[in-house]
């Protein structure tokens, strides 16, 4: 009624008289005889000046995924960003070592494309733009090759130790990964306190420019011992969680003579460095946060804008991190118990850093 009355008001025809044209070419059905209808052969309506380009569908390829990746790696390589969906991509019944990832946003495309080649455990992973047909084509084939025809999900989980055994042989070696920049070799020992661990077996890695790389290889007293300690996989020491991976004397010689093991006077240097400068570091920060939003969500301290570092890639766009000086350890202590509250519509993770971190962190453009 409402679109009638608008016609008749505004005295617009031409509505009406394409109606009454397509009754009228159907035939004597309506109007009794079929008659020339060429008069009322009105002009098309002119084609609209614009043409309208909808945007792409969110999703990206993902290829050189660990065999015993999860769907959390996943969500942690990819954070910061929203991502809806994760579809693993099997072959035979087997993992491809490739994934599709249906993020919430167009715009979120650009930002994973700048995760190209960073890892997942030890696998460089590249990211490559996609399609929703293929996306979808995707899903086809996993109904089609899945038992029971539902696509495969890899659930979030830690790996247990007959997965690991499965992967890879034990030989009184395991490497730490994401180790607290700030670690020591006694803070090591100490979450291995169920294992007859001298210090000099424990082996801190350090990055090509001489400074802790969040790793570490562990000599054990036997085969026995290194897989017993797997036990510890994914346990914290401090505020971060580790990962553990069986590792070969290979590996450690091969550090040793690219120079890449960490001297006692730098591990030294770094832990005083670490504990000596109230540094917290913010990941999931809003690409949007500026200085004044960081200062406003520790509004009950003291900040300037420039004890607040963010962080930004090689394209100068931001990560969703910062780092943030305080004024004395108490307060960043005390800051610390806003960890995971939200800035905007995100949570905040917070934790303690480093001048180093700081300056790794810059110096790589992440």
């Amino acid at each position: 009624m409402y679109l009638r009355g608008k016609y008749a008001e505004s005295g617009d025809a031409r509505e009406m008289s394409f109606k009454r044209q397509r009754l009228m070419d159907q035939g004597p059905s309506y109007y009794g005889a079929s008659g020339p209808s060429y008069i009322y052969n009105a002009l098309p309506p002119p084609a609209p000046s614009y043409s309208y380009v909808p945007p792409p569908f969110p999703v990206v390829r993902l290829r050189g995924l660990p065999f015993d990746c999860a769907e959390a790696e996943i969500l942690d390589f990819f954070h910061g960003l929203d991502v809806i969906d994760v579809l693993f991509v099997h072959k035979g019944g087997k993992f491809t070592g490739e994934a599709y990832c249906v993020l919430g946003y167009p715009l979120q495309i650009d930002f994973a494309l700048q995760r190209n080649r960073r890892n997942i455990g030890r696998r460089y992973v590249e990211v490559f733009r996609s399609r929703k047909e293929e996306y979808y084509k995707a899903i086809a084939n996993e109904v089609f090759d899945a038992p029971g025809g539902s696509p495969r999900r890899v659930a979030p989980r830690a790996r247990s130790v007959d997965e690991v055994r499965d992967l890879s042989e034990f030989k009184g070696l395991l490497r730490l990964r994401g180790l607290p920049f700030s670690a020591t070799r006694e803070e090591i020992k100490n979450f291995f306190k169920d294992f007859d661990l001298p210090e000099e077996n424990i082996h801190l890695i350090a990055n090509s420019e001489g400074r802790p790389a969040g790793e570490a290889i562990v000599e054990f007293a036997s085969p026995e011992d290194s897989k017993a300690a797997m036990a510890k996989d994914r346990m914290t020491l401090g505020n971060r969680y580790i990962e553990l991976f069986p590792a070969a004397p290979e590996e450690l010689e091969e550090a040793a003579n690219r120079g890449r093991i960490l001297s006692k006077s730098v591990e030294v240097k770094e832990q005083q460095a670490g504990t000596t400068i109230p540094i917290l570091r913010m990941r999931g920060l809003p690409f949007s946060a500026g200085k004044d939003d960081i200062i406003d969500f520790f509004k009950n301290f003291t900040l300037s804008e420039d004890s607040i570092q963010i962080i930004v890639n090689s394209e100068g766009r931001p990560t969703g991190e910062a780092f943030v000086e305080f004024s004395n350890a108490e307060d960043a202590k005390e800051a610390l118990s806003k960890d995971r509250m939200t800035l905007g519509a995100r949570y905040i993770e917070l934790f303690p850093s480093s001048q180093e971190e700081l300056h790794e962190a810059s110096s790589r453009g992440r």
